[in-house]
């Protein structure tokens, strides 16, 4: 067994043993869907480690007073963030006009009610899990705290706020342009935001070529 399905089946398992709402719980019994699985085995878990603040299925109310489910919730410290998985077949392909409507209400009741919603599309997952990857760290990011420790220099700060709004890594001339400082002096800020373990390189050996934050 690997690690990733050791960690799912623990999750999982206490998600079915702890839910209260019968008609969750009976939902859940039933296991998830092929890809909210595949998300979950090739993007979420290779880019956060963790299923902390994740609840699948998750029951939300429409205003028709009944009831739909979010494939995956993302709620740390109360917040609520959705992610739909979107698949492509026969039935998406030719969407018809009432599925159409439902989806834009789908997704319109849920902004009202406070989502932030992160549909992925099935395909993505199978062919761009990378960058895949990277949205769901940036995902992560909106509700994470920026707070910065305050023995930083203003712009050592705004290199945190500039990772931190990014949806991918960053070179260090992109990040001189945006500071408009020298390649030295913005080498020898990344060089201490590393050590401090607030960036990570993600990518170079010898030579760092690009930085991104950590999660």
């Amino acid at each position: 067994m690997t690690l990733f399905e050791q960690k799912f089946k623990a999750w999982y398992e206490e998600c079915v043993d702890t839910e209260k709402n019968r008609r969750r719980q009976e939902i859940l019994e039933k296991g998830l869907g092929h890809g909210t699985i595949e998300f979950l085995r090739s993007v979420w878990f290779p880019a956060v480690g963790n299923f902390d603040h994740l609840h699948p299925e998750w029951e939300v109310r429409d205003f028709n007073n009944g009831f739909r489910y979010l494939d995956l919730a993302y709620m740390p410290g109360g917040v609520k963030g959705g992610i739909e998985i979107q698949g492509y077949g026969p039935h998406a392909r030719d969407l018809d006009v009432r599925r159409f409507k439902d989806l834009c209400w789908r997704h319109s009741l849920l902004a009202l009610d406070g989502w932030t919603l992160l549909p992925i599309a099935y395909l993505s997952i199978k062919d761009e899990q990378k960058q895949c990857q990277q949205l769901v760290l940036s995902f992560i990011g909106k509700f994470s705290s920026i707070d910065v420790p305050s023995q930083l220099t203003w712009l050592e700060a705004e290199v945190i706020r500039f990772s931190h709004r990014l949806l991918r890594p960053f070179t260090p001339l992109e990040l001189a342009s945006h500071l408009r400082i020298s390649d030295r002096h913005t080498r020898r800020i990344l060089y201490k935001l590393v050590d401090l373990k607030i960036l990570t390189v993600a990518s170079g050996k010898e030579r760092a070529r690009s930085y991104s934050l950590r999660i």
